[in-house]
């Protein structure tokens, strides 16, 4: 990869359709050296597609580009070799032992006195006693530690992590975190998709993909911002049964629950004001408020997307 590039990933109009049905429609991103790109949206919304694309597993039916450096197209095997690519589904060996599987991964790509590596590794982990139990053992979050040690063994330039806390504990999900932020120090870029708003938070720059569609790209602060999105919070003890009412309002186009609270969001910021000026007083408190990353991607998925 040349050092002066500075961009991991730099791609554009990148299209996938299986049996005529489009998947990824002209998707554009640009991800930078050492970051963390968090990759959002529904499921069925274009992401693992896209995922696959960029690390050379998809061939795309159009659109071009560069991950690594590499043309995606047409050096796809080079691409393969630098980068660490981790699934929602623990996809390593559970007939195997925690030893044998970070062994055959180091085998696969050729890593250098890779039972000095692995060891290495499994001691990192905290697994040293255990190295030979069968992974299929272990619990989710050492699953998924154990495939991110599987994915990094190689030292690769680019982690591709598809949902890869799904089902994992709140406490295991921090420590994961912890680890991929240390690995943007040392100049390891990370593409991450996950559905969880407060791991979107932690990642430098987000994408939404919606419908095979990139809607929006950039920072947290942006996205509201390109959003254009109002946003009121209505709060009181029986809030909820106010729904249905709340909706016909003029100028409401989402109403969202948050405990004891509703977000009532719209792009009409006057109407919507003036509709939740009505709902001041009695046994509930009205304020705006900024929106958050959830109110606007919400929103994002329920307009016009052309």
């Amino acid at each position: 990869m040349d050092n002066n590039s500075q961009f991991a990933i730099n791609v554009s109009g990148l299209s996938k359709s299986f049996n005529g049905k489009p998947a990824v429609i002209e998707a554009a991103l640009q991800v930078r050296v050492g970051e963390i790109f968090g990759f959002l949206g529904p499921n069925g919304g274009g992401k693992t597609t896209t995922i696959r694309m960029l690390c050379g597993l998809l061939t795309p039916d159009a659109g071009s580009g560069n991950c690594l450096g590499f043309d995606i197209i047409k050096q796809s095997e080079n691409i393969k070799l630098q980068i660490g690519y981790m699934t929602q589904a623990f996809s390593l060996y559970e007939e195997l032992t925690i030893f044998e599987n970070l062994d055959f991964m180091a085998h696969l790509y050729a890593v250098p006195n890779r039972h000095e590596v692995v060891n290495k590794a499994i001691a990192e982990l905290g697994l040293t006693a255990r190295a030979n139990q069968l992974a299929g053992t272990l619990s989710g979050g050492w699953k998924q530690r154990l495939s991110l040690t599987a994915a990094l063994l190689h030292n690769p330039k680019l982690l591709l992590l598809d949902e890869p806390t799904a089902g994992v504990d709140p406490k295991a999900r921090r420590e994961f975190w912890d680890h991929i932020h240390y690995l943007s120090t040392q100049g390891i870029t990370t593409l991450v998709s996950t559905h969880y708003m407060d791991e979107a938070e932690r990642c430098h720059r987000l994408g939404y993909i919606f419908q095979g569609r990139i809607l929006v790209q950039g920072t947290k602060e942006d996205i509201i911002k390109h959003a254009n999105l109002t946003t009121w919070e209505l709060r009181g003890d029986d809030v909820a049964n106010l729904v249905p009412e709340i909706k016909k309002l003029p100028g409401v186009e989402q109403v969202a629950a948050f405990g004891n609270a509703l977000h009532v969001s719209g792009r009409n910021s006057k109407l919507l004001c003036d509709s939740m000026l009505t709902c001041k007083g009695g046994n509930y408190q009205c304020l705006q408020i900024s929106p958050s990353l959830e109110d606007v991607f919400i929103s994002l998925g329920t307009a016009d997307v052309g």
